[in-house]
Formats: structure tokens, C-alpha cells, sequence
């Protein structure tokens, strides 16, 4: 076993593997860019080398600086987590000939792997299933538009060189075919370094199931079942389980000798994913075709941790070291179920924009452990993966995710039930994420009655996004009795700094001026003669009353108000409260009516940048004439294109910026005259 080990990585799975690796008596060493001089994976690792500016090109990427670290602190092996160096096989080869171990497959295995099209071809030859489409060297614009048609639409256009849902675009119709190639090759080239895609038949009603598999340096192959992965937005994943819901053990056996057989054909080391669409025919029954391989551990790889009891990051390091896998096929078992969400920081009332900001208030669900606890599998709990703490920021250089909320129970109604508890438990201010709508996801009609499909989200659209289970009258009840409770523990010995609303004739009524939801409303406050608060909201009014609790952060009280009590948890930044119960989570801004009445009630013709990021594209020009959601710009944050839209029909006045522009988050981006 190797004595110490780089890890090439960031963020929560430079974390994860850094925790197996101290459990295992291996120092660790971080790289880390100007941005993450002081994030977690460092403060996790034994020792910690700069690498670069925060950029990824400018650090992660930089894979020589991350060979000279190995070398200058005395590692034996480098671990690349997954994204960044994962999968070149430039990196791979370089470690070797540094006489570094790099943990993961051999550099001729991610090459087959790497270009799409390339493996295609492999896998066909090694009588693996294959979805009907085009996996050709030429990229004429043409041709490839003469394949899709071919093929009959929609067809899925892919980045050949691509994975993580990135170069990649749904098309319906022919019309749409040639733009949305345009887009999809600038993705790719920005991302992957190369614009060559793949044209394939768009399945219907497809489900997204993958199958874990980990070879050795002996010839030993096996696969650890599969995970469900077709909750998905923009092709990235939302929620993971495993094992599939309505897995046969028949179909079960069938996909994973075919991903042994992939493996094989590529002689495979290490641990590595199989990925399947599975297409679900009106009559009954599914049927499987192979998407592509990620050669390196993934994103949800805890889902088969849960199920098996098996911790995957150590199977890496001893299969590395030389050793052969720990259990054999048949050793192998499935015990109750798993599902993984993912945290991001996200608008998804916003089409998922992305979010930037601090984490000024990040609380986590307690945890359990998923080790094998006896003989009859693992225990049931709760998991998470981060690699932020309270006080981070989550930046625009990096992915969205904040961390990996992992449940585990002996049914799927069971882990469910947990997952839904534990999200309700994860408290988040300080920048939007999509942990409301991850609720939504699983309280749905679809996923609770595991009817799968990557179209999952936009059928259940009408109770996924802006749904707010706390309602106003909670939310006002909320911001009301914290201003209270904060007023009283400012009270000083005297009577008269006493805020209790005494008075010796008539009765003290005060007035609280809010939004909610984009729309001014007020409330006021009675206090009367026997002590109790009488709150008055639209032409309802009640009696409110709240119990403080103990708390460590924020205000934690138990709330009645119009028959409803709840176990209310807020905190207000600047005008903002925070309110969080387990109907849910939701903002009320407390106004000072004041401080607010010269402001504007809009921005007129100014169109803003909705996130920081890079101008890659205008769609207009000074004096064209627009419509009301057309597409006017395309700028690039986190990874990801994203469109931005006209709010209103108008007239173009002025464009601000040029493509390549960095932009903030609220910059003018152009200006439309209204029509």
C-alpha cells in the first residue's frame, strides 16, 4: 500500500477520498488554486501545494505543476478524483513515465473510452448493444445534419469528447438542428478542447441506468450493480438511486455482463461506469443500449457504497497498489436501498441558473455511517459529502454542487421518507440552492411511484417549481415573532426599555411593512390588554403566540398562528428572513417603508447579467426589433451555456459588452427600448 498520495482534485471528492485515505494510514497531499487557499479539502490533507490562479486552465488543468507537487512533497501515486485530469490519458501516460501511479485505468483504456464515437465502435465489436446514430469521423455541418435526418427525429447531438451533460442538445425538428450544433461544438471545444459529436437516435420515455464495474491488474472483473440516474436536468443528474426501481434480476444479470464485457475489451483497471439508456416500450419490458464509459469513480458512487457496505475509494488505492478486488462476483450482494441528491447552488424557479455567494448559514442532517455493521448488510442512515464549510464561498470558477445528501434504508418507501426528512433538516442562507425544489422532486406522483424517465421534470412542472409549501401567513407569522424575540433580548433591567407594548389607555398597534414573493403587503400588530399579540394579515387576523427554543444559530421557536403550529427556525440577513419548518423554506423581506419610498419599481429597458460569467454571443444587434423571450444572448458560468432572454418586446438601443467579455452578476448587458 502506498504511503502517501496526491490528490488531484477539489471540492467534496478531494474530501471523500481524503477521509478513506487517513482511515487506511495514507498521508495525503492537496493542490489547490488561488480561490481554495482556504477551503476544506485543504484543511483535510496532510500537506497542501498552490498550483495556480482559480481559473481550472490556470490550476487544475495545469497537470505538470500537479506532477512537480507529487514529486516535491514525495508521493507514490496520484488519486484525480473525478472531472478535470480523470480522464486525459496525456495525464495518465505523464504519471507513469514520472514513475507515479495514477489511480485509476490505464492511458490506452481512457483513450478508447474518451472520443464517443471511438468506443461506439469498440463496443459493437465486443457485441454490446448500441443505440441506432452516427459515430463517424466527418463533422460536416451538412453530413451531420444528412445523418440526423437519416436517423428521424429528435436525435441527441453529443460531444464525442464530452461527459457530465456538457456538448450536448436535444433537437426535434430538422429546422432547429443547425443552431443548436453551432451551440453544442462551441460547448464542446470550451470544455473538452474539441468540437467533434455523435448524432443518435433521441429514445422515448428512455430511463438513464449505469452499472458499476472494477477490474484489477490480475484479470479479476466484476460489477457492483447499477444506479437509476434519469432524474435530470440540462443532462446532468438531480437524484441517484440504487438498485433501479423494477429491476429484474434476469435484466439486472444481462447489463451487467455486458459492462464486464465493455470493461473487458479495453482490459479495465480500476473502478469505472457503464452507462445505459434504457428504453421502456409500451408493451412492457425495457431494453438496453450502451451510451459510454467513464473511466474514474463518479459523482454518485456513495448510492453503491450504501447498498453493498463497500467503501470504493479504498478498493481504488489497493487495486492501484498492486492487490487483487476484495470479493469475487459471487460475494457480491444488494442490501435495501439507496438514493443520492445533489445540493447545488441553483435558481430552479430561474431555469437552474447557477448561484454565487457565501455560505453565510450552511447546517447539515445528522449523519450516520453506512459501513457494514453485522452480517446482514449495511446499517441505515445518513450521509453527506461536501467540500464547503459555514463561511465558504461558492464561486463561479467551479461546479454548482455544494454537497452530496446520501440516504439509505432497508425499502425504497423507507429511504425516501429519510431523504425528505433529511432535506428538510439541511439549512442553506446566503445564496439560492435547489434543496425546496429537490423536495418537490421527491414528493412527486412520478418519483414517489418510481415512473422513471429523463423527462421526469418537465412532466411533474407543474408541482416542482415555484410551489411554496410555508404560505404566506406563516412566513409573515415567522418574520413577526423573530423581530419580537430580538426586540426582547435587547430589553435592558428598567421598565421603560421594556418592548412589551404597554400603554395606560387603549391598545399599542403596530405596523410591519413586507414583501413576499415580489408583491408588498402589510401587517399589523395588536397588543392586548392580557398580554396577548393579535396579528392581522389581509383581512384575517389571529392570535399569535411563540415559545423561544433552544437554539445554537438563528431563531428557533415553536409558532401558532390561524391553527397552525410549527417548529419555526429564521434568520434575517439585512432585511431578508430566512424561514425554515418542515413544510418547507421560503424568504419574506422585512421593509422599512421609509428606507424604500424613492426607489424605482423597475429596471426599465436595462437587461442584466443574471449570474457572473463570460458573454459568449448575441443573438441581436443595435435596432433590431424583439419579442418577449427571445433568445438574446448566450454567456457561459460554471461550465454551462446559458441563454438569456428578452423580458419584454422592444427595440435594441445599445449592446454593452462583446463576446468574451467577463461580466459581474447584475452587469448591463444591453438596452432595449420598450415597444
Amino acid at each position: 500500500m502506498f504511503n502517501k498520495i496526491l490528490i488531484a482534485n477539489r471540492g467534496e471528492i478531494a474530501c471523500r477520498v481524503a477521509a478513506t485515505a487517513r482511515r487506511m494510514g495514507v498521508r495525503t497531499v492537496a493542490v489547490y488554486s488561488d480561490a481554495d487557499a482556504s477551503a476544506k479539502h485543504v484543511a483535510a490533507c496532510d500537506e497542501a501545494v498552490h498550483i495556480g490562479g482559480s481559473a481550472p486552465k490556470d490550476s487544475y488543468l495545469q497537470w505538470q505543476r500537479i506532477l512537480d507537487a507529487a514529486k516535491a512533497t514525495g508521493a507514490q501515486a496520484i488519486h484525480p478524483g473525478y472531472g478535470f485530469l480523470s480522464e486525459n490519458e496525456a495525464f495518465a501516460s505523464a504519471c507513469a513515465e514520472a514513475g507515479l501511479v495514477f489511480i485509476g485505468p490505464p492511458a490506452s483504456a481512457i483513450q478508447a473510452m474518451g472520443l464517443k464515437a471511438e468506443s461506439k465502435r469498440l463496443m459493437e465489436s465486443a457485441g454490446v448493444p448500441l443505440v441506432p446514430g452516427y459515430h463517424g469521423a466527418d463533422q460536416d455541418p451538412h453530413m451531420l445534419q444528412h445523418e440526423a435526418d437519416r436517423i428521424g427525429y429528435p436525435v441527441l447531438i453529443k460531444a464525442s469528447a464530452g461527459g457530465g451533460g456538457k456538448g450536448m442538445r436535444a433537437v426535434d425538428k430538422a429546422e432547429d438542428f443547425a443552431a443548436a450544433l453551432a451551440s453544442c461544438q462551441r460547448e464542446a471545444r470550451n470544455s473538452f478542447g474539441s468540437d467533434a459529436v455523435l448524432v443518435e437516435k433521441y429514445a422515448q420515455r428512455p430511463r438513464h441506468i449505469e452499472i458499476q464495474v472494477f477490474g484489477d491488474t490480475h484479470g479479476n472483473c466484476v460489477y457492483l450493480f447499477e444506479r437509476d440516474c434519469s432524474v435530470q436536468r440540462r443532462h446532468q443528474k438531480v437524484l441517484e438511486e440504487a438498485p433501479a426501481p423494477g429491476m429484474t434480476p434476469e435484466l439486472r444479470a444481462q447489463m451487467g455482463l455486458a459492462a464486464v464485457a465493455a470493461a473487458r475489451a479495453v482490459n479495465y483497471v480500476g473502478a469505472g461506469t457503464v452507462e445505459f439508456i434504457v428504453e421502456q416500450p409500451p408493451e412492457g419490458g425495457m431494453r438496453f443500449y450502451f451510451m459510454e464509459m467513464n473511466t474514474r469513480l463518479q459523482v454518485e458512487h456513495p448510492v453503491t457504497e450504501a447498498i453493498t457496505g463497500l467503501d470504493l475509494v479504498e478498493w481504488q488505492l489497493r487495486v492501484a497498489s498492486g492487490e487483487p478486488l476484495p470479493l469475487k462476483q459471487e460475494d457480491l450482494h444488494i442490501h435495501g436501498h439507496a438514493i443520492e441528491a445533489r445540493i447545488c447552488a441553483e435558481t430552479p424557479d430561474n431555469q437552474f441558473l447557477p448561484a454565487t455567494g457565501r455560505l453565510d448559514v450552511y447546517r447539515k442532517p445528522a449523519c450516520t455511517s453506512f459501513e457494514r455493521a453485522d452480517g446482514n448488510g449495511p446499517t441505515a442512515g445518513v450521509r453527506v459529502d461536501d467540500g464547503v464549510r459555514e463561511g465558504d464561498a461558492i464561486s463561479p470558477f467551479y461546479d454548482s454542487m455544494v454537497a452530496k445528501l446520501i440516504v439509505h434504508g432497508r425499502t425504497r418507501a423507507e429511504a425516501l421518507a429519510r431523504l425528505d426528512a433529511a432535506l428538510a433538516q439541511t439549512r442553506i442562507v446566503g445564496l439560492s440552492t435547489n434543496v425546496q425544489f429537490l423536495r418537490h422532486v421527491v414528493a412527486s406522483p412520478s418519483f414517489a411511484q418510481a415512473n422513471l424517465d429523463t423527462a421526469l421534470i418537465p412532466r411533474e412542472a407543474g408541482v416542482l417549481f415555484h410551489q411554496d409549501k410555508v404560505g404566506l401567513n406563516l412566513a409573515v407569522a415567522s418574520a413577526v415573532a423573530q423581530t419580537l424575540l430580538a426586540e426582547r433580548a435587547s430589553e435592558g433591567q428598567d421598565p421603560f426599555s421594556r418592548r412589551d407594548g404597554w400603554r395606560p389607555h387603549g391598545l399599542t398597534v403596530r405596523r410591519f411593512d413586507f414583501e413576499y414573493q415580489g408583491t408588498a403587503l402589510q401587517a399589523s400588530l395588536t397588543y392586548l390588554h392580557d398580554g396577548a399579540l393579535q396579528l392581522a394579515l389581509g383581512g384575517v387576523s389571529g392570535l399569535l403566540a411563540f415559545d423561544a427554543l433552544p437554539a445554537q444559530n438563528g431563531t428557533l421557536m415553536d409558532l401558532r398562528f390561524l391553527g397552525q403550529r410549527q417548529t419555526v427556525q429564521t434568520w434575517q440577513r439585512e432585511e431578508v428572513v430566512h424561514v425554515f419548518c418542515d413544510l418547507g423554506a421560503t424568504q419574506i423581506i422585512e421593509l422599512d417603508a421609509l428606507a424604500h419610498a424613492g426607489e424605482a419599481a423597475h429596471d426599465g429597458g436595462r437587461l442584466t447579467a443574471p449570474m457572473p460569467g463570460k458573454v459568449v454571443s448575441f443573438a441581436v444587434k443595435a435596432g433590431d426589433a424583439v419579442k418577449k423571450g427571445q433568445p438574446l444572448a448566450v454567456m457561459e458560468a460554471m461550465k454551462m451555456e446559458h441563454t438569456i432572454a428578452a423580458p419584454a418586446d422592444g427595440t435594441v438601443a445599445e449592446l454593452l459588452y462583446a463576446p468574451g467579455d467577463q461580466v459581474a452578476e447584475g452587469a448591463e448587458l444591453l438596452k432595449i427600448q420598450a415597444a
